[in-house]
């Protein structure tokens, strides 16, 4: 058995050397935990215990087969919440829950991984434990070696977050997640880049962090029943199965309540500002460029935003960044959650009609989704993604916004939004996206 142990002053010139990953990311502000160091680690092992350590990886390393390199690959492919948000937005849109619910989904899982991936910064750099081929050189990872701390894994406090609130999300999957997040860390002794105790810390860490917004969920208000009804009436819309009527009274992120930010009233049904409104929806002749917006979007106003986000993660770099990365997600679906919330309490206060339910001889390119018109979902969520993506990512800026407009006008080209409804909702959305950046300027992290 050959090893060494580094000291303390070596690692410090080591970290110099390497460029460490943000070493004071323990000290930006989560959005659950109190505190990054609510949640700080006891001490790694000691060196004797560390030495048996690397005897246990040496050995598994020398049992790495085709299935566990697999693993090695798809784990590490981006940086260690890149998965569980593949996962989480996968199973949301197999189960084909409300908007609202998704952007939920996604806020909470996303929350959790940040709070985690903070705190763990916390521990890393509270104890500055050596990666393995640090303590021992003859150990070759697989992959590149982290420039952090070892202790915890950055992979196993993301995936026992993750795993947390998805088996909250959906219990009847919680012996499948405990499975993947159990591989998810595994996966990085395999690899060669962390230690057993770093897993099983930071898969409790991530638990923690995960237990915590679990609870937060638990009393954001989502599981009040409707017993009321919106019954069909001259010039006020209504459906006998109202979707999600109730999320405008959601307990949002960083809005004080849904309502803070409510649309003045559209105009009357019968006036001749709508009138016009209508009219021009009645008026536009479709082109298979404006089809291809309509059916691009129609599925979702969500995951193409989340594909955005990972594509903007990966061009600037930060796969290898596990805490802008979290803090991307996070800013990302919060302001997402926030916009949907503020969307769905001006829509049930108005309750306006859809331009073919004013209009019979309106024919949309597809069903109207059950709630109210004004304003449109997808603009409210896109505004408030594009201006939380051009504050993260300025150079693109531009074509974020582009984005945003392209999502919005889908609904109008789809004959299920009017222009107004448009306008109004990228507006919503960009006051709740300025809300979410004004947060993230202040969360330590600049």
């Amino acid at each position: 058995m050959s090893f060494r142990i580094i000291s303390f002053s070596a690692l410090l010139s080591l970290q110099a050397a390497l460029g460490q990953v943000e070493p004071k990311a323990g000290n930006w502000r989560p959005w659950v935990l109190s505190s990054a160091n609510q949640l700080r680690l006891p001490a790694p092992p000691d060196s004797a215990a560390t030495a048996a350590e690397i005897q246990v990886l040496k050995n598994l390393i020398a049992e790495s087969d085709s299935d566990t390199q697999a693993q090695i690959a798809y784990w590490d492919a981006g940086s260690p919440g890149y998965r569980w948000i593949q996962i989480a937005s996968q199973e949301l849109v197999r189960r084909n829950v409300p908007a609202a619910m998704y952007t939920r989904g996604m806020a909470l899982v996303s929350v959790a991984m940040y709070d985690a991936t903070v705190a763990g910064w916390d521990s890393k750099y509270a104890w500055n434990r050596p990666r393995p081929s640090a303590a021992d050189s003859s150990i070759r990872p697989a992959i590149a070696t982290p420039a952090s701390p070892s202790y915890p894994s950055e992979h196993a406090v993301a995936a026992g977050a993750a795993a947390t609130v998805l088996s909250y999300l959906f219990p009847d999957l919680a012996s499948g997640y405990a499975d993947l997040a159990a591989e998810a860390a595994r996966s990085r002794l395999f690899a060669g880049t962390q230690f057993p105790s770093d897993i099983a810390a930071g898969l409790q860490l991530g638990r923690s962090a995960g237990s915590a917004v679990v609870a937060y969920a638990q009393a954001d208000n989502s599981n009040a029943v409707f017993f009321g009804s919106y019954p069909s009436a001259p010039g006020v819309w209504g459906n006998p199965a109202p979707q999600t009527p109730l999320a405008g009274t959601w307990r949002p992120w960083v809005l004080s309540t849904g309502s803070q930010m409510r649309l003045n009233a559209p105009p009357a049904v019968d006036s001749t500002a709508y009138s016009a409104e209508f009219a021009a929806v009645k008026g536009f002749t479709r082109t298979n460029a404006t089809n291809h917006s309509a059916w691009f979007w129609q599925p979702s106003f969500v995951t193409p935003w989340l594909e955005t986000v990972h594509r903007e993660i990966f061009d600037n770099r930060l796969d290898t960044n596990p805490p802008r990365a979290a803090r991307a997600y996070a800013l990302a679906t919060i302001a997402q959650h926030d916009a949907t919330i503020a969307c769905w309490d001006t829509k049930f206060a108005f309750l306006a009609l859809r331009p073919s339910m004013a209009d019979p001889s309106i024919v949309p390119l597809f069903a109207n989704p059950p709630h109210p018109g004004f304003p449109s979902g997808h603009a409210c969520s896109s505004g408030a993604s594009a201006a939380v993506l051009s504050y993260l990512f300025p150079a693109d800026a531009q074509a974020l916004n582009n984005q945003a407009q392209d999502a919005g006008l889908s609904t109008f080209y789809a004959a299920i939004h009017t222009v107004l409804d448009v306008n109004q909702g990228l507006l919503l959305g960009g006051s709740v996206g300025g809300l979410v950046v004004d947060r993230a300027r202040k969360d330590g992290s600049q």
